[in-house]
């Protein structure tokens, strides 16, 4: 065995002592409120296909008949041949949907931070970043070499304090997510365009899980909290409400066509297939003719949030249709976690380095289509295993 494989082993050793060593599981169905593990059924609460559409019938059709048309894969990268003319249709809807001048799309959510955040900033300039920010946020400023300063999170006074430091001759960036995707929170936006404006910033606005879920007709976080602003950049995914997959960012003309000649995870990746994109389209046509679905899900939201607030449980002061349970030790969310399954309810523990240690936890999110009946199941699991275990 090499000193590699032996380092290997060793590692893993030591994260399944610790209880962290994570493994996969094969779900072979599709993406509903219920799924299938290892040949058992499963109510699932760990999705974040927030509004049922990774199934839809809608969404199927769209992508089989893009696949009738133009073929399985995209050949190439946009800029050479890959660029299927899906794109400008979705990139419209987009735009139009955003309420901004132009779009562009990426592979993944991922691929779009990490390319646009290292077009946009350099080592000159300085980044203030929200600690509970999603991981590709990080690596995106990190591969950049900006000059980073971490706040505590939605700690407006901490920020204003930092960007109140920056030298004048530096550009300033502030970074966050929209929704936070561990504690289901909502960034304080309108408290950031103030000092964005103030300090002569802008703002970087993940809206990966705002994006369908907030705001009119799910337009995000910008329109949750009706704000205009010239300073926001927006990037979305179409991998969570909208039920699909890949990335975009909405702004203005000049960004967009900045960044279609600067951002590298642009340039330099094959195209996504024409049956994707087709899928997005039929997602953001979907949910603007059916508004109903968001509010289904914010009425399964609040029946579940009460009930399990109720309880007693620390729910991290989600806002959204992601609702943790804090329980604390590793360990432990691993053994609540095993006792859901045997329930017949899949919520995986989320632990370090995911959430900071001590911070381990089920991360519950809700789906437009679960139904009364599901969620009462899960609330009286949560309030049987939480006894038992003495978290409540």
């Amino acid at each position: 065995m090499s000193s590699w494989e032996s380092q290997f082993q060793e590692e893993s050793e030591r994260l399944q002592a610790q209880g962290l060593l994570r493994t996969l599981f094969a779900v072979d169905s599709e993406q509903d409120t219920t799924i299938t593990i290892s040949g058992k059924r499963l109510l699932s609460f760990c999705s974040n296909n927030y509004l049922g559409l990774a199934n839809h019938p809608l969404l199927k059709q769209a992508a089989i008949s893009a696949i009738e048309k133009f073929g399985v894969g995209a050949g190439a990268s946009r800029l050479v041949s890959g660029n299927c003319s899906l794109y400008e249709t979705l990139e419209n809807e987009i735009a139009t949907f955003k309420g901004v001048e132009k779009a562009l799309v990426f592979n993944s959510g991922y691929t779009a931070n990490v390319g646009i955040l290292n077009a946009l900033i350099g080592e000159d300039d300085w980044v203030y970043f929200d600690r509970l920010n999603h991981a590709s946020l990080f690596d995106g400023v990190k591969m950049a070499g900006s000059r980073l300063r971490v706040y505590r999170h939605k700690d407006m006074d901490q920020l204003k304090k930092l960007l109140s430091e920056r030298p004048s001759l530096h550009r300033a960036m502030i970074v966050t997510d929209g929704v936070f995707s561990m504690d289901g929170d909502i960034a304080a936006l309108p408290d950031l365009v103030l000092l964005a404006n103030q300090y002569d910033a802008i703002i970087y606005l993940d809206d990966a899980h705002a994006t369908g879920v907030l705001g009119e007709n799910g337009k995000g976080t910008r329109a949750h909290f009706d704000l205009q602003s010239d300073r926001i950049i927006e990037m979305g995914t179409f991998s969570k409400a909208l039920g699909g997959f890949g990335g975009f960012v909405a702004g203005s003309e000049r960004l967009i066509s900045y960044l279609m000649n600067k951002a590298k995870s642009l340039i330099y990746t094959t195209a996504l297939p024409p049956s994707v994109i087709a899928t997005a389209i039929a997602a953001i046509q979907l949910i603007q003719k059916e508004p109903s679905r968001i509010m289904r899900l914010w009425d399964n939201t609040a029946t579940l949030r009460e009930a399990i607030i109720a309880m007693g449980y620390d729910t991290c002061g989600s806002e959204t249709p992601i609702i943790p349970i804090l329980i604390g030790e590793a360990d432990v969310a691993m053994a609540f976690s095993k006792r859901l399954i045997a329930c017949g309810i899949y919520v995986p523990a989320i632990r370090p380095p995911t959430v900071p240690k001590g911070k381990s936890r089920l991360r519950i999110t809700l789906m437009a289509t679960h139904t009364k009946e599901q969620i009462a199941l899960l609330t009286s699991s949560l309030k049987e295993i939480g006894s038992d275990l003495g978290v409540l």
